[in-house]
């Protein structure tokens, strides 16, 4: 009886295997799936791109080293790194991202916030590696371990930067673009 239900079991785990391969390759075929950037992930395909995009990057990150803190010329370096490229699609304090980034899907996070949820070696990763199918660029081809060692410490200093602490740290500049409207005070 026993060999039987292990017979059982490893057909059932083959077939679940098998139609879970026919399902993929008819929304790949098919074209069921909406790719449209005008049209949200669904919340299981949200979860699931962004689960696995944070486990990716908490993996491979421990592997980069870096120092226990920054020095301030490394931040402002870091700042005017950021406000050259990365402004537009992350905004910057008190600056709302250009529209045309809103559009992309997943949306690019407004790091203000959202840097506070990364380890200054999960920023360095993502920044020299970049996302697969998310618009983020990676860096690491044409910026040397020393610029991405500034962005990431200008990086992991954003989340506590005010609007005016950022025009200092980048000459004035008001926010890179100057062309999107001043984000709201929560």
């Amino acid at each position: 009886m026993t060999k039987k239900f292990g017979s059982g079991l490893a057909l059932g785990i083959v077939g679940t295997i098998l139609v879970a391969i026919a399902i993929w390759l008819i929304m790949a075929y098919t074209g069921a799936y909406n790719v449209a950037a005008s049209d949200p992930h669904s919340d299981a395909v949200r979860w699931t791109l962004d689960t696995t995009m944070h486990r990716s990057i908490e993996r491979r990150s421990g592997e980069v080293e870096l120092p226990q803190s920054f020095p301030d010329a490394l931040v402002a370096e870091g700042a005017s790194h950021y406000a050259e490229s990365c402004v537009h699609c992350h905004g910057a304090p008190g600056q709302d991202p250009t529209d045309w980034s809103r559009g992309m899907r997943p949306e690019p996070p407004h790091l203000v916030e959202a840097a506070a949820e990364w380890s200054p070696e999960e920023i360095y990763w993502i920044v020299e590696h970049g996302i697969k199918m998310s618009g983020m660029p990676a860096f690491g081809t044409h910026h040397g371990p020393e610029g991405i060692a500034a962005l990431t410490a200008f990086v992991t200093r954003l989340p506590g930067l005010t609007p005016d602490d950022y025009r200092a740290l980048t000459g004035g500049t008001p926010s890179g673009t100057g062309s999107a409207p001043a984000r709201p005070a929560d």
